[in-house]
């Protein structure tokens, strides 16, 4: 399989289907593609990017192509037995999916106004009135998720899933912002930024050499 993606800085969904790949245990091929640097246009009119029109991550495996993050999960899923990514208790299964599909397509204040950036960590500001209520959100759904089916593990359904690859770059995005959490948000949030996979995302993203002045703040 061939994984192309974006900045690992900058680029939350390519961190998703980064995320679905290392979880899957599968051998894949790791493909980092600059965003908006000056070959950008050029790069995503190139044929492996057709079928996304130019949007990251896509991800090949021989005649298959997928270039959603949440869709990566699912034929990652499907290629690996169903095992590895969603609960196996129905009820949990249930919440989990819809968890990831709220996380899919909600949220916008937080994401437009706090773009993933790994490599900063800026003072705490007070957030917009739109972004504390995907806040709000965001929290419910991870407490629920912690009291009904978390159990003894560290993470929403107790195992590492898809559900926080999903919320992994909303965790960047509370460290980088230094937006505010609950005592329990926080303890979860180290978790996920323990992990082995989170780990080697980090330090991939301390080492790239790009910089997008859109998704900087001014430090002074």
């Amino acid at each position: 399989m061939k994984l192309i993606i974006g900045n690992k800085a900058y680029s939350s969904w390519s961190l998703r289907g980064w995320l679905a790949c290392k979880q899957s245990g599968l051998s894949f091929e790791e493909v980092v593609v600059p965003l908006y640097d000056e070959n950008w246009d050029k790069t995503r009119e190139g044929a492996e990017f057709a079928p996304s029109s130019g949007k990251v991550p896509i991800l090949w495996d021989e005649d298959a192509v997928v270039w959603d993050s949440l869709a990566i999960v699912e034929y990652l899923n499907d290629k690996t037995g169903n095992t590895l990514f969603w609960p196996e208790e129905l009820a949990a299964r249930a919440m989990a999916r819809s968890m990831a599909a709220e996380m899919h397509s909600s949220f916008t204040a937080l994401r437009r106004k706090h773009s993933m950036n790994i490599r900063q960590v800026y003072p705490a500001q007070t957030p917009d009135g739109d972004v504390i209520q995907d806040l709000a959100r965001i929290m419910e759904l991870w407490a629920q998720a912690r009291a009904r089916f978390g159990g003894d593990g560290e993470f929403l359904f107790g195992e590492f899933g898809a559900a926080d690859i999903m919320f992994a770059p909303v965790v960047t995005r509370l460290v980088t912002y230094s937006l505010p959490a609950p005592r329990f948000a926080q303890a979860y949030m180290l978790s996920v930024l323990q992990h082995p996979f989170m780990q080697d995302w980090i330090a991939g993203a301390q080492a790239e050499d790009w910089v997008i002045e859109q998704y900087e703040l001014p430090t002074a």
